[in-house]
């Protein structure tokens, strides 16, 4: 069975039928700007036979859906839109039972066509509502129920609009726009480094300002709210004035190799060997380099924000209600719940549309400060993080560091590999582990230590060893994975998570390896592949590319033109895909076609799936070529968008097209982070190709390409 469905076996947990005549379908995965709310709506459209229209959808609520975990790892439609088309199509069997009773037919006489079941067009027919007080939901799934066939799905196959675009692009579509009755707006006063001590605060100066401004200190953690969104923001400015600190030169000193992580305590374990083990010192072609990437931040380019209020129950007990754009509804509500020291039941969270974060950004952060504020003012409140707060305090994706020894045996075949990646874990989401992960938890008077970010088992696809075994054919092969326990700067997942830097690293060293052998990247990665739809993937990506013809000469003046290949199947077992990248170099790195070829079985809504490959490149790419997080032996020093560029309307590549090979009798497979690793591989290998020099820490800036030059 679905596991989410056999977490959730109640098929009411799912389904309802409400007095105004909607069908209410509920569902623990959430929308992220990834069109996951068209995806369900699909899905149960389709299986239980009604216009879209006719239905409403509730995600992320604690109180009135199934517990789906966290929307991550793109197993929303392998997992999650899997589950409900189980349930959806039980759903409708049942009702055909029912609609038989009334129609004292057999069941397999009863048709069903635009949501009423009848045995023809003339006779008597019912709906879901006239049918609903016959059907019990309140039981377990038996999991028996057989979908819908693919040639029978009308929505999955044409698909529909999405339905959360209007609000989004007219007003009032996001948790920043939410409106509570009697909210106060709030903001946080940070200290100016994570370990900085409070020495002095004038509170009198912040009571001291015009209107009703409520000062909240707590320790370390200060807030301040008032009626206004502008009085906060005044608050907080002068509460940062009001107060002194201490910092300390606690933090490790920054290398732009991350050569500092594998200086550091760490956990070692052998993810993959397999093979005779080769003498290291055996003389063969061979390729021993240091890859690496630095701390990556989301970069949301609207701030966190949460709304948050306290009330009583009849027993005059606390109740807590939070609005919020976390990934996770179900894991907050047990961090809220833990800190608090509430019963789970006690604590409603509801998730409300966001900036898109693909990881753990600042939401549930700025949910736990939320709901610390309102319980102190007693009024409901809206949060909202500063720019400043979102670089500062946010969780990053982990800076990695891969090293990779790989040779060639005399017919230019792999013999041996052996790669060994160091990185701090890609886990510290709250509700996931015994701590409180929250940042206003180390800050409170009655602090809680910061939890060390930790990896789940590879089983799971998790953490820094996410895609550290090449998904290539190998003689030998022994695969190393340490884990940074040390703690430097905040870190938790980010899109991809090791996924993303391992296979940069390995795809770079496998375009090293082809061109030692004399073989072109594509057929020396075809050699080395015995998986068919891998092997389809990428002929596919040279189809479309024309990967065997010519290159074509430069565009700008002066400019060098290179074309590069880059391929993963997404932690071993979701979605293949093939990037091919063709760039011009002039005193930087200049993007100009990209082609995506995405193998990702049964593809539900072909139009979400499609730009998640695009906004999965160009998110790739934008890491690639800018993205980096400074910060010196006192503090972290990228604070602004100055000092953290992301790609540019202007930069963008000329063309960019994704080509799906759908198969529809297939099971559909996560797609969402396939293209992050092998878009930057393709870069790094388009480049090598232009200029003849390999760049292996990343990103890939014009001033590390001038010093690369100079030096070679």
């Amino acid at each position: 069975m679905n596991p989410d469905l056999a977490a959730n076996p109640r098929l009411s947990q799912w389904i309802g039928f409400a007095a105004d005549g909607r069908i209410e379908i509920r569902a623990g995965k959430v929308e992220l700007g990834q069109g996951m709310a068209t995806t369900l709506l699909q899905v149960a459209a389709d299986e239980l036979d009604v216009a879209p229209e006719t239905i409403r959808l509730c995600l992320g609520a604690t109180d009135a859906g199934p517990d789906q975990g966290i929307t991550s790892g793109s197993n929303s439609t392998q997992v999650g839109a899997m589950a409900l088309r189980q349930v959806c199509a039980e759903v409708r069997q049942l009702f055909v039972v029912a609609a038989a009773r009334r129609l004292s037919v057999d069941p397999a006489q009863v048709r069903v066509g635009a949501g009423r079941f009848g045995i023809d067009e003339r006779g008597s027919s019912f709906d879901y509502h006239e049918l609903a007080d016959q059907v019990d939901l309140d039981r377990p799934a038996r999991g028996d129920a057989v979908p819908k066939t693919a040639a029978a799905r009308r929505f999955a196959a044409t698909g529909i609009a999405r339905p959360d675009l209007r609000r989004k692009l007219f007003g009032a579509g996001f948790i920043h726009d939410l409106v509570w009755p009697g909210m106060l707006h709030a903001r946080v006063v940070r200290p100016p480094s994570h370990s900085a001590r409070l020495d002095a605060f004038d509170a009198a100066a912040v009571r001291a300002l015009p209107g009703r401004v409520h000062l909240i200190v707590d320790g370390r953690f200060i807030a301040v709210a008032a009626g206004r969104e502008e009085q906060a923001v005044a608050a907080a400015a002068a509460a940062r004035k009001a107060t002194r600190w201490s910092e300390s030169t606690d933090l490790v000193e920054a290398r732009e190799d991350q050569a500092w992580l594998r200086e550091l305590p760490h956990e070692s374990s052998v993810i993959d060997a397999s093979g005779p083990e080769v003498d290291p010192a055996a003389p063969s072609t061979r390729v021993q380099a240091d890859y690496s990437k630095p701390f990556l931040a989301h970069a949301s380019i609207g701030p966190a924000c949460a709304l948050a209020a306290w009330d009583r129950d009849d027993d005059g007990r606390e109740r807590l209600r939070v609005a919020t754009h976390s990934q996770g509804s179900f894991t907050l509500r047990i961090e809220l719940a833990r800190f608090f020291g509430l019963e789970p039941a006690r604590v409603v969270v509801r998730h409300a549309d966001g900036a898109g974060c693909y990881g753990h950004n600042g939401a549930d952060d700025a949910a736990l400060d939320a709901a610390i504020v309102a319980r102190a003012t007693g009024t409901p409140v809206r949060l909202q993080w500063s720019r400043e707060d979102e670089f500062a305090w946010a969780p990053f994706g982990s800076a990695m560091s891969v090293r990779i020894d790989a040779g060639l045996d005399a017919q230019g075949r792999i013999a041996h590999w052996n790669q060994q990646t160091w990185s701090h874990g890609h886990g510290q989401r709250p509700g996931t582990h015994a701590g409180i992960s929250g940042i206003a938890a180390t800050l409170v008077q009655a602090a809680h230590p910061a939890p060390v970010s930790r990896d789940v088992p590879r089983a799971a696809g998790f953490g820094g060893q996410r895609n550290a075994v090449p998904g290539y054919a190998m003689a030998s092969r022994r695969i190393d994975y340490h884990r940074v326990d040390a703690p430097t700067l905040r870190s938790s997942s980010l899109r991809a998570l090791g996924a993303y830097a391992n296979v940069f690293a390995i795809e770079s060293c496998m375009d090293e390896l082809a061109r030692m052998a004399g073989v072109d990247p594509l057929s020396f990665r075809l050699a080395h592949i015995d998986d068919p739809r891998a092997s389809a993937v990428l002929m596919e990506a040279a189809r479309v590319s024309r990967w065997r013809d010519p290159k074509a000469a430069p565009r700008r003046d002066g400019a060098l033109r290179g074309r590069g290949l880059g391929f993963a199947r997404y932690k071993g077992s979701a979605a293949w895909c093939a990037v091919v990248v063709e760039i011009e170099v002039t005193d930087r790195i200049v993007l100009d076609r990209i082609w995506a070829v995405v193998d990702a079985g049964e593809v539900v809504h072909r139009d979400g799936l499609v730009n998640q490959v695009e906004g999965g490149v160009l998110q790739a790419a934008s890491w690639t070529l800018k993205e980096a997080v400074h910060w010196d032996r006192t503090r972290i020093t990228t604070r602004c968008w100055d000092g953290y560029p992301i790609l540019g309307f202007d930069e963008l590549p000329r063309a960019l097209s994704v080509h799906l090979i759908e198969a529809s009798d297939l099971p559909p497979l996560g797609a969402g982070e396939c293209a992050a690793g092998p878009t930057a591989g393709a870069i790094a290998n388009a480049l090598h190709d232009a200029i003849g020099i390999r760049l292996r820490d990343l990103p890939l800036t014009p001033d590390r390409l001038r010093r690369a030059v100079e030096a070679g």
